[in-house]
């Protein structure tokens, strides 16, 4: 990644959906900051300092790359929502609230990581609730090899959901099969994402941190 994409990821990590949100909050010149972001304007080592207290990450690794993510070697990634509430399945956001729950990034995991945890019982013998899921928050299509298998999705229409992917009726069509409830037949997709771990409930309680919650030095 190159050093506006880190201090992207780390806005975005930190809670803030929009850059002028980040700016708002600390006091930052908006375009100055949305320059900073978008790389048409580098910025300095004093500057990535700044940063990178706001946004809870290292100032070296903002900067070059250098070492953790964060300080004690532990990076954490939000719980972007919910899912599994209803038969549909489907995520519901927390985008855009102040203060997100984290968790630390799974083995394997990028800071593209993010989690949804699971409400409700309408998941079973996939994940309980009170479970963890991962995924890499990357938005690429669909792939073949995802056939068959549960995945995180959006629709067309806006909608997330967490459904088994089987093939359509006509290329670029799926059917998005439930745990409970009948399946959609033949969306679209605007991207899909496989889950990257699935973690018990017991194991989730143990690693999650509340928003708002004191953390003991």
């Amino acid at each position: 990644m190159e050093r506006h994409d880190r201090l992207r990821q780390a806005r975005t990590a930190a809670g803030f959906e929009r850059a002028s949100d980040a700016a708002a909050r600390f006091g930052w010149n908006e375009n100055t900051y949305k320059s900073n972001e978008n790389g048409n304007a580098p910025f300095s080592f004093r500057k990535a300092k700044e940063y990178a207290a706001a946004f809870g990450v290292r100032a070296e690794w903002l900067y070059d790359e250098t070492g953790p993510v964060q300080a004690g070697g532990e990076a954490m990634v939000r719980i972007i929502g919910r899912v599994g509430a209803d038969a549909e399945g489907a995520v519901i956001q927390t985008d855009g609230q102040e203060g997100f729950d984290m968790v630390p990034i799974p083995p394997g995991g990028t800071a593209a990581a993010v989690a949804l945890e699971v409400v409700g019982h309408s998941m079973r013998m996939v994940a309980e609730d009170g479970s963890l899921i991962y995924f890499e928050d990357q938005r690429h299509p669909p792939t073949p090899d995802m056939l068959g298998y549960y995945c995180i999705v959006e629709i067309e229409d806006g909608r997330v959901l967490f459904k088994r992917l089987l093939r359509g009726s006509a290329p670029g069509l799926f059917v998005l099969e439930s745990q409970a409830g009948p399946p959609i037949e033949d969306v679209r997709l605007r991207w899909a994402a496989e889950p990257t771990a699935i973690i018990p409930p017991k194991q989730a309680r143990r690693i999650i941190r509340r928003a708002g919650e004191a953390q003991v030095a």
